[in-house]
């Protein structure tokens, strides 16, 4: 008797161990999500797959076809119509995938305006990647008519940033 209790014990000793780490593992991915500003990270090691995420729309996880049907469709509709600014002979794409800042710093007085003078080699907007501010200076001289992201943004490889006339 006393040898089954024994073994039940030992057997139930593992399970609670891995339920432990892979609590640990959650919460060092939750951590990781708020120092890097992800909004989904997924790990599988071990058989065992872990996907951890946070701002997701209700629309996103609502799974029913027909509602997502509209949404997909408007976005494309409007993006038929807008013009495509990649094209646009003053555009300034984006050198590498990070996250764009229009400011050195929250709160601070943005690196550039609508309708600002621009210098060659003047910053125009930092992008973060890999924990590294990269300054993107102004290819041309010449006045800034758009800015196409918002402080924050995250952009991909060559999506236009600026229009500068």
């Amino acid at each position: 008797m006393a040898r089954q209790a024994q073994d039940k014990s030992s057997t139930s000793q593992p399970a609670e161990g891995k339920l432990t780490d892979e609590r640990e593992l959650i919460r060092d991915l939750a951590t990781l999500l708020d120092q890097t500003n992800l909004t989904e990270i997924e790990i599988e090691r071990a058989g065992l797959r872990v996907r951890v995420a946070r701002n997701i729309a209700t629309s996103a996880i609502v799974p029913a076809a027909p509602m997502l049907a509209p949404t997909v469709a408007a976005p494309a509709a409007e993006a038929a119509a807008a013009p495509d600014m990649s094209k646009h002979p003053g555009v300034v794409p984006s050198p590498m995938v990070g996250t764009a800042y229009v400011a050195p710093e929250p709160g601070a007085k943005p690196f550039i305006e609508v309708g600002a003078k621009v210098k060659v080699g003047q910053t125009l907007l930092i992008i973060e990647a890999m924990k590294t501010m990269n300054q993107i200076p102004a290819p041309r001289a010449g006045t800034v008519t758009q800015i196409l992201i918002e402080d924050g943004q995250p952009v991909e490889f060559g999506e236009p940033l600026v229009i500068i006339e």
